[in-house]
Formats: structure tokens, sequence, C-alpha cells
């Protein structure tokens, strides 16, 4: 049996603030479908190099009632970075908050805009522990 990867599709209720949110963590717009019939918008955004594995932003336009407030049932979605500390200052500086701080130099959490759950993993081996990560202590839920 053939099976290939495709997406991972997440409901989003603003959905400029959630483009702005994965544009910060690199990913671009590579397609989008807007159904006017059915008033919603699906917006696909990949890291560049990566286009086959995108995330899919389903925007519902008169709103989402259905969203939970809490999405952690969701589980999260992971990206792997060429320099953790680099992507958590740069999100830091852009008002994300680093929920779950790159304290062992491998692994962040962040929240989209959302709620989701966002890992950020090191390429390779761990970077050598820097402050003022390893004094940081986690924010709310990762």
């Amino acid at each position: 049996m053939h099976l290939r990867y495709l997406h991972t599709m997440v409901r989003v209720a603003d959905l400029d603030k959630s483009m702005h949110f994965y544009n910060l963590l690199g990913l671009k717009e590579t397609r989008r479908y807007d159904n006017e019939k059915g008033r919603f918008s699906l917006v696909f955004m990949a890291a560049e190099g990566q286009e086959d594995t995108p995330i899919e932003l389903t925007y519902n336009w008169d709103g989402d009632n259905q969203l939970p407030s809490d999405s952690r049932h969701f589980g999260h979605i992971a990206y792997e970075v060429e320099n953790i500390y680099q992507i958590c200052e740069h999100l830091q500086e852009n008002g994300i908050v680093i929920n779950r701080p790159p304290r062992d130099g491998r692994m962040a959490f962040i929240r989209s805009p959302d709620n989701i759950s966002i890992e950020l993993l090191q390429v390779g081996e761990p970077l050598p522990l820097e402050k003022p990560w390893t004094d940081m202590n986690n924010i709310g839920h990762w």
C-alpha cells in the first residue's frame, strides 16, 4: 500500500493574523482556494523547497464558532530549524510568546494565534546551552 503525507490542516479564526504568524516562521503562501459558495478560504503555506508538505489554513468567512478555545486535542505541528536560538529571538522580537524556551538548545514550543501548539526542533545536535534561554521558565501550556 502506498502512503504519502499531503498536508496538515488547521482551522483559523483570523486569516491575516495567522498568515503573519506562519510568515514569521518562514512559511510562504504556495496556493489559495477561495470558495464563494461555501464562504471559506484554504491557504496553503510551506517553507521554501518544501512546497510538497504544506500546512493548510482553513478560514470560514462568517466566523467559526466550532473552534475550541484550547486546541490541545490537536497535539502539535513540528518544524525543524537551523538555529533554535535565532528563530526564538526573532519570534520574541515580533511579539510571539515562547511557551517552552529552548533551555536544552534543542526544543521550543510556541502557540499560533489560534492556540495551535508549534514545536521547534534544532536540526542535528542540540546547540550549546546559552543564556538567557537556560534561565527562562515555561509560560502557559505548550
